[in-house]
């Protein structure tokens, strides 16, 4: 512990003491950007503790974003660079990106992308830049769209815990992991029509941008052993050449003095006066007062990622957030909403539900904004689920990529049974019960025929609840009636709009754009998220100044993480199978999620993995 301690100090003053940037007015250069590993949404702590302790830390969506605008407008910056082969990017995050791609090119700025894979995510993302380079001797994975479901009923038996499930909607399949071993048949349509959608959406991206036939993408993808050389012969990538050969031809475009600039938008350091020797006193004073708020108009930003959770939301060691808790998120819009200089609120949405009430809490605290008067507006980014619509359903407008997975308008309960299981390890127990139903919730046992009764009457009423806040946000833009589009059912952000659960096909951008035309902004305005985010100051004082910090909800994988063996297991499933990993880290949160609160707004089990 110390010598970590030692670490961070030694990180912070170096931090401190670095000297600002500065560039030549006539500078010449490109920035490079590596995305590798997931990408996340919400901008993290300034540096962020793994960063100082010398971790590789993966861009945040907002800070990507935030960066790729600027760069518009920079006359430094002759055109950009993008490392993709390890991106963690999911299906409405790559949509994002090929606008900004497209809003480069428009400033006559070219995208130059390499990679050494060629798969269906790299072929939307770089195929959409300028300049798609691809190894000669590259991997070429390019043979379609993999969805898979995890069922975990057999585990289930093998261990003698038995899932007591109910749920309100036909489609609604999030519990069916639970008891069955493969989809029921309303759930195995839905799935395939959402595939469907989000598929003819990829091969259409692809088509468009390589100005090839869609018919024919499909074709070179059902041929499944293309080489590199079919791949650049098809029009699919512009060159092939290793790192050498692409960084030739950026000097042959750019001129042989080209920068690559690798840490573009990083914050300049503070001056520090070495005349005074007590300016590094004042320093540090100074950091942990942090920056002040400035006076302009701003659109306030809250995120919504993970699964939602009642309670405080919690993050990883490099500031990622690991859910959406509930008493954060609420008191974050509350705050916006007191700022005076807020003109508007977009709700960052990336969540395929969780708790009910907690879903509920977030979306009776935008109701509360709403009612001052100014623009409330979300965006959807991957997912935006059952609770994660939820959370979405009073807003102005909504905005979701037409690769968004959203609606799941249901509700799923139940509890686990697990005397079996310990009955099997030779635990018994013995039983007290005042009230007729007070060991309804027990798992010694299923529910009886009246319990059953009594669950569907608050499963059915939380229902009542959520299509109800749907009508009251959308009533006269939904085309049709509210139930024929709920139940469970699940569309891609194509589909939601053509039945108006959602109003405009677009990226967090668009939105931006929308919230600050309808507050009449102008142009001199900021982005302003909420919560701000901590710097690592902020992150230093209170781990060792002593104060008392709420406790987060912990998400059973962090708490299987921490267990030695189990932690081990789970690594060992992410580094064999690193798809199958996500679903059951889903599972077992969700299972954790069902045994405290047993109902939940949680939509479809299906992870697709591009191929």
């Amino acid at each position: 512990m110390t010598s970590q301690i030692s670490k961070i100090v030694f990180a912070i003053v170096s931090v401190a003491l670095a000297a600002p940037a500065s560039f030549a007015a006539d500078r010449n250069a490109v920035a490079y950007f590596d995305l590798s590993g997931p990408i996340s949404e919400a901008p993290r702590p300034m540096g962020g503790i793994g960063e100082l302790l010398g971790e590789t830390v993966p861009p945040t969506m907002f800070d990507l974003l935030e960066k790729l605008r600027a760069i518009r407008t920079d006359d430094e910056i002759k055109g950009v660079i993008f490392e993709i082969d390890e991106a963690g990017l999911g299906f409405g995050q790559i949509q994002e990106l090929r606008a900004e791609f497209d809003a480069l090119r428009a400033t006559d700025k070219q995208v130059w992308v390499h990679c050494e894979t060629y798969n269906i995510r790299n072929a939307l993302l770089g195929g959409a830049a300028a300049r798609f380079y691809l190894v000669p001797s590259a991997d070429v994975n390019f043979i379609g769209l993999y969805g898979e479901g995890l069922y975990f009923k057999n585990m289930l038996d093998n261990i003698r815990v038995e899932a007591d499930i109910l749920h309100c909607g036909d489609f609604k399949s999030a519990g069916e992991p639970f008891y069955r071993t493969g989809p029921s048949k309303e759930a195995e349509a839905q799935e395939n029509r959402l595939i469907d959608s989000i598929f003819d959406q990829m091969l259409k991206a692809i088509a468009d941008s390589r100005r090839i036939g869609a018919d024919k993408v499909r074709a070179l993808m059902d041929a499944g052993n293309l080489t590199p050389r079919e791949v650049l012969d098809a029009g699919l990538v512009d060159k092939l050449g290793y790192r050498e050969d692409f960084v030739a031809a950026l000097k042959r475009t750019y001129g042989d003095d080209v920068d690559i600039v690798r840490d573009y938008g990083k914050k300049k350091g503070p001056e520090l006066n070495l005349d005074n020797p007590f300016a590094v006193f004042q320093l540090f004073g100074d950091l942990m007062k942090g920056s002040g708020e400035s006076d302009k108009p701003a659109v306030a930003v809250v995120y919504v990622e993970g699964m939602i959770v009642p309670g405080k939301s919690d993050t990883d060691f490099f500031g990622t957030p690991v859910n959406a808790g509930s008493t954060t998120i609420r008191r974050a819009i509350a705050e916006a909403a007191a700022d005076d200089n807020v003109e508007a609120l977009i709700l960052r949405v990336d969540s395929p539900g969780g708790s009910a009430l907690a879903s509920d809490i977030i979306c009776e605290a935008t109701k509360r904004f709403s009612k001052s008067g100014r623009p409330f507006i979300v965006s959807m980014g991957n997912v935006a689920a059952s609770g994660g619509y939820y959370v979405s359903a009073l807003a102005d407008a909504i905005f979701a990529d037409p690769g968004t997975i959203t609606g799941s308008i249901g509700v799923v309960g139940g509890k686990l049974v697990t005397k079996g299981l310990w009955d099997w390890v030779g635990v018994t127990g013995h039983e007290y019960q005042r009230g007729r139903h007070a060991d309804m919730m027990n798992t010694n046992r299923r529910f009886s025929d009246d319990e059953r009764k009594i669950v569907s009457k608050w499963m059915n009423r939380i229902y009542g609840e959520f299509k109800d806040r749907v009508l009251e946000g959308r009533r006269d833009r939904i085309k049709g009636d509210l139930e024929p589009l709920a139940g469970g059912r699940v569309y891609s952000g194509a589909e939601a709009l053509e039945l108006g659960l959602i109003d405009r096909t677009g990226g967090f951008a668009d939105a931006v754009r929308y919230a600050a035309a309808e507050s009449e902004l102008g142009a001199d305005y900021e982005i302003r998220v909420f919560p701000k985010p901590k710097t690592i100051f902020d992150i230093f004082a209170e781990a060792f100044g002593g104060k008392e910090k709420d406790k987060p909800f912990v998400s059973v994988a962090s708490r299987f993480a921490a267990h030695p063996q189990l932690g081990a297991a789970l690594e060992s499933v992410r580094a064999i199978d690193p798809g199958r990993a996500v679903g059951i880290e889903k599972f077992l949160i969700q299972m954790e999620l069902l045994s405290t609160e047993n109902v939940l707004l949680i939509g479809p089990p299906c992870t697709m993995l591009g191929r």
